[in-house]
């Protein structure tokens, strides 16, 4: 209950500072094609109840028809002002309502579709035994998800197989070793890496060797080697179809 009733007042305050910066991308957004510039995104939540997440509108009216769930960096569906929004991860500012109005905190992992949850291994499901946060360790970590996925031929695919068994592991070890201290380190670790990304991945590598991450997890979190396919936590097959 205390750890909720601080990200709700600091979510809180953080609206207010930056209310004027969304404001601005909000005429942005709605002048491009003079629509909602918010986007209402069905995500999983804790015990895997279903809710509303806000995000600034990043894609095209409708994109979300289209049935893929992963996002490349050279998405057709993303606009003008999406690329630079989605870049800076200024879309995400929005969910400090979902942290005040109580089904996110500011650290959790990152909430999913329902259609990826629908794939969790038992162990993956353990992942929704708490509520879900604006920001992780693996958001940080795979900040170039679109990057990753550029010029994919399938992008939901390629994001179970390189990005997903990662991910999932790395919301495992956040839960297994979770507390206000690793929190208040995982939201510095955040603003960080706008400025120098190879100094924050070394000082994840650093936080995950004191706390004991296992020599793949370490590797992984370097980012210094290509993404092989890889099984999820939990199972030993390469996920081949969704």
């Amino acid at each position: 209950m205390k750890e909720l009733l601080f990200d709700r007042f600091v979510a809180f305050v953080s609206l207010v500072i930056f209310s004027p910066v969304i404001i601005i991308f909000l005429i942005l957004i709605w002048a491009q094609d003079f629509y909602s510039p918010f986007y209402i995104a069905k995500r999983v939540g804790k015990n895997g109840i279903q809710f509303d997440m806000i995000k600034l509108r990043s894609m095209k009216k409708g994109a979300d028809k289209s049935g893929v769930d992963s996002t490349s960096a050279n998405d057709q569906r993303i606009t003008a002002v999406g690329h630079f929004i989605r870049r800076y991860k200024l879309d995400e500012l929005s969910q400090l309502i979902n942290v005040v109005s109580g089904h996110m905190l500011l650290v959790g992992p990152r909430p999913n579709v329902k259609r990826e949850t629908d794939l969790y291994t038992d162990q993956e499901k353990q992942i929704l035994s708490v509520k879900p946060g604006i920001t992780d360790l693996s958001s940080i970590v795979f900040a170039d998800e679109g990057d990753i996925l550029k010029d994919s031929k399938d992008p939901d695919i390629d994001y179970n197989q390189l990005i997903r068994p990662w991910k999932s592991r790395l919301c495992l070890f956040y839960i297994e070793n979770r507390s206000l201290l690793m929190d208040i380190q995982i939201l510095w670790l955040t603003v960080l890496t706008f400025f120098n990304r190879e100094k924050t991945l070394q000082k994840i590598k650093t936080l995950l060797l004191k706390k004991g991450a296992d020599k793949d997890l370490l590797t992984i979190v370097s980012r210094e080697n290509p993404l092989i396919p890889t099984p999820p936590p939990g199972s030993t097959q390469i996920v081949t179809e969704r």
